[in-house]
Order: C-alpha cells, then structure tokens, then sequence
C-alpha cells in the first residue's frame, strides 16, 4: 500500500514539474494613459527618483521604510534603494536610459522577499496637448518564477499597482502644469502693455559715443 503511495505521490511530483516547465520564461507588465501636461513636465516626475514620493504606488505602504538615494540627482546614474516591511520588501532601481521627455530606462533589482532582475521603461508622447504615458516592466522567470506563476498571474497583481499610480502621476503633474501656466499667466499680468523688457532692444541702453 505504502508503495502504490509512493509511486501515486512521484507522479504527481513529475507532472507538477512538467507543469512549470511550460510556463513562460519572460513577463511582461504594462499599462498606459493620458496625462494634461506637458512630457517635459511628466517626464520630471519619473527621471528623478526624489519626486517618487509624490506619486508612486508604493511610497507610502511602509513609513518606516529605510530609503537610500545615490548618483546624480536626476537622469542616467541615478540611483534609488529601499529596505522595508513585507509589503514593500528589499530592493534597488538605477536610471540607465533618459532621453528628455520621450523615455526612461531604469534597471530595477528585488532582494526580498524574492530576488530577481527586471527592466523598468517609461515612455511620453505629445497628444493633442497631453502626454500618452506607458509605464512597462519585464523580466525572465527562472524555475522558482514559474512556479510562482502558477498561483499569481504577474500582470493582475502588478497592474493594478501600475494603474493606481498612472493616476497619482496623472495628479500631480496636471497640477504642476497648472502652476506653470498660472505664473506664466501673472507674468504676463504684471509687465505693463508696451513696457520694455530686458530682451527689448528699446530697453538696452544708448551705447556710449
């Protein structure tokens, strides 16, 4: 009897494994939408990790979570490490790519609770006065990802995260390109019809004879 289980119990083992040997070997997660703001303006919020804060899914998951910022302040070298709670794990990101208002190219890395290496690209496009944002990521699953694969489908469980912060994103740059047009707007306000400016060449004075 005890053998017939044993042998029932491998054969399951063996299809398991024929199982997660099908799953696919890459993933792929991404999600878009329109923004009313300039692409410069969108594009500050992602090519600088220190503007996160104002709009990632995740920033706020863990209060006490440890942040680690490094390189340039902005663009390609950029660095962003984090150390919290379970919700939000272990990990670092690191600008490779950024092509002003068109794209940005981050190599993002998971210590915990599960390591692994993934490819993180945000793009911008000009529309009709808006910006069309999409915020993508891929990676490959090793043996233990598509194992993991079976009982977590890594678009819906990224996705929603993804789309929850398009939103926030959506927020604050609107917002950011309001104040921009708004001080553009009192500028133009408080400088008199017909008073000379700086760049007037009817405000240089008369050079000297």
């Amino acid at each position: 009897m005890l053998r017939k289980v044993l042998i029932g119990l491998a054969a399951l083992v063996v299809v398991l494994l024929a199982v997660i040997a099908t799953r696919p070997s890459t993933y792929r997660v991404e999600r878009s939408t329109r923004i009313g703001a300039p692409p410069d303006v969108v594009f500050g919020l992602v090519n600088d990790f220190h503007a996160w804060d104002r709009w990632s899914p995740w920033a706020k998951l863990d209060p006490t979570m440890k942040t680690t910022y490094g390189g340039p302040p902005s663009g390609v070298g950029a660095s962003y490490a984090w150390n919290g709670d379970a919700k939000v794990g272990e990990g670092n990101m690191r600008i490779t790519e950024s092509r002003p208002a068109q794209k940005v190219g981050i190599r993002l890395e998971f210590i915990k609770p599960m390591a692994g290496l993934a490819q993180t690209d945000f793009s911008f496009r000009p529309e009709a006065g808006a910006t069309q944002v999409s915020w993508a990521m891929s990676g490959t699953n090793d043996f233990l990802g598509k194992a993991f694969s079976l009982f977590a489908d890594m678009d819906a469980m990224i996705g929603k995260d993804f789309e929850k912060g398009l939103a926030a994103m959506r927020t604050e740059a609107e917002a950011e390109a309001r104040r921009r047009a708004e001080a553009a707007a009192a500028s133009t306000a408080s400088t008199p019809p017909g008073a000379a400016t700086a760049l007037d060449p009817a405000a240089a004075p008369a050079p000297a004879r």
